[in-house]
């Protein structure tokens, strides 16, 4: 008898082992499931980042052209050529490759010191002119004057 049942201890482990592995089997075969689908879910993830990213830099670059009066159509040559976007680069592009799309940057104009000069005589004088309110009040404080010594007082600023 101590035979017999040594051999259903031995069926009992066998079939204990075979139910373990098959639930380790599952598992594993779980977890390569949901590391596929993360891995997948993953790759869509970063195609959506890199077509966000893409259409972001189109727009900005788009957008700079055009505020420094650029035909739009030149963003491709210049998204081909830059790897970062940022107003800077854009601008250095323009300065270096600007002639293939017929861009010339705009040359300061040198300025002219007798304007300055003339500017700063008219910046003079309105800054020292009476404003037409004060003015107005003197005109009215002669008018309501009754006597010569209230217009010598308000003409002498007393």
């Amino acid at each position: 008898m101590s035979n017999e049942q040594y051999w259903e201890d031995d069926n009992d482990n066998l079939q204990n082992e075979r139910s373990q592995n098959s639930y380790g089997d599952d598992g594993i075969a779980n977890l390569r499931k949901a590391k596929r689908a993360d891995e997948k879910r993953i790759k869509e993830l970063e195609e959506q980042l890199a077509k966000f990213s893409r259409e972001s830099n189109e727009r900005t670059v788009k957008e700079i052209l055009e505020s420094k009066g650029v035909n739009v159509k030149a963003a491709r040559l210049v998204l081909k050529d830059l790897d970062t976007i940022n107003a800077d680069a854009v601008s250095n592009w323009l300065v270096e490759n600007g002639d293939l799309i017929g861009y010339t940057p705009n040359q300061e104009k040198p300025v002219d010191t007798e304007n300055i000069r003339a500017l700063q005589q008219q910046d003079s004088v309105t800054q020292t002119a009476d404003t037409p309110a004060y003015s107005e009040d003197i005109a009215r404080l002669i008018a309501n004057a009754s006597s010569e010594e209230e217009i010598i007082s308000i003409l002498s600023g007393r």
